[in-house]
């Protein structure tokens, strides 16, 4: 128990100046910004009035972070059977109330799964499944009566299912923010208190991290969407996970976008999350309307 609470309050203390940054700029859109996010046709419908009723009336079940398949190399080591794979994530959101509760919020059930799959070794074997559930609130965020964005605080689960010495888990309490600085870039940032009880991963926070952040940018018919993701690792030196990622909308108003994504760091998967890798994959994404979460 000791463990556990020297754990919470470190993630605390390293934390604490990215919660800040997250709250300030849920405030900080310029004045320039915000006039073009009113002035966009995209946006320009979405009044309080109307993001709350179509809160209420959306179907309770829809999409929660991208979902993609893709494969690739690793890159910097020659390809092998062993570092080339696919990696899929399925990541689905069940709304829970109709009418909102207090503060402006609806009441969520999140689930996230992500797979590494060796498809070129013999038997194909999946060699590591994350299984990722939470229970939150998200709250629309509006300026002027305008909607620009939310803010998310999340209860996570994370594990991948094994036992012995492969089982890995964690706990944590995130909040998250998406605000949409101007019609072609939204800003992302997400911290979280964690608790980590698995006996195999005790060190999991020096390699997964305690905050993240990024940008995500569009064209104006959102059919370019480009962006990167930095995860600060613990400690007080310049370590980050990066995630770089581009999307090519198919068909013109259709949901699916050929799909590019380069991970450099530790942590992608559970199991092997301490071992750094450098990998490039391609494929086929379905994003959730507007912007995707992370």
């Amino acid at each position: 128990m000791t463990k556990i609470m020297t754990t919470c309050f470190a993630g605390l203390r390293h934390t604490a100046a990215a919660i800040l940054l997250i709250a300030l700029a849920a405030l900080a859109v310029p004045d320039k910004a915000l006039a073009q996010i009113l002035t966009s046709p995209e946006f320009e419908a979405l009044t309080t009035d109307s993001v709350l009723r179509d809160f209420s009336n959306q179907p309770y079940f829809g999409l929660y972070k991208d979902n993609y398949f893709i494969f690739g190399p690793s890159i910097g080591p020659k390809p092998t059977k062993e570092n080339t794979n696919i990696k899929f994530q399925i990541s689905i959101a069940q709304r829970l109330t109709r009418s909102t509760l207090p503060w402006g919020t609806y009441l969520y059930l999140f689930y996230t799964q992500k797979c590494f799959w060796n498809v070129l070794e013999n038997s194909m074997p999946m060699t590591d499944l994350n299984f990722n559930p939470g229970i939150g609130l998200t709250k629309p965020l509006f300026v002027k009566n305008r909607y620009i964005g939310k803010m998310s605080l999340i209860l996570e689960h994370e594990s991948n299912g094994r036992d012995s010495i492969q089982s890995r888990s964690w706990n944590k309490v995130s909040l998250a923010a998406n605000i949409m600085v101007s019609p072609n870039l939204m800003v992302h940032g997400k911290v979280w208190v964690p608790i980590v009880d698995g006996e195999n991963n005790r060190d999991l926070l020096y390699y997964t991290g305690l905050f993240q952040t990024g940008f995500q940018v569009m064209s104006n018919d959102r059919r370019f969407v480009g962006g990167v993701t930095v995860t600060k690792r613990k400690g007080w030196n310049f370590n980050m996970n990066t995630t770089v990622e581009f999307c090519w909308r198919i068909l013109k108003g259709d949901n699916q976008y050929f799909f590019v994504q380069y991970y450099n760091g530790y942590g992608e998967g559970l199991l092997a999350y301490k071992e750094f890798h450098s990998q490039l994959r391609v494929g086929i994404c379905i994003k959730p309307k507007l912007f995707s979460d992370y």
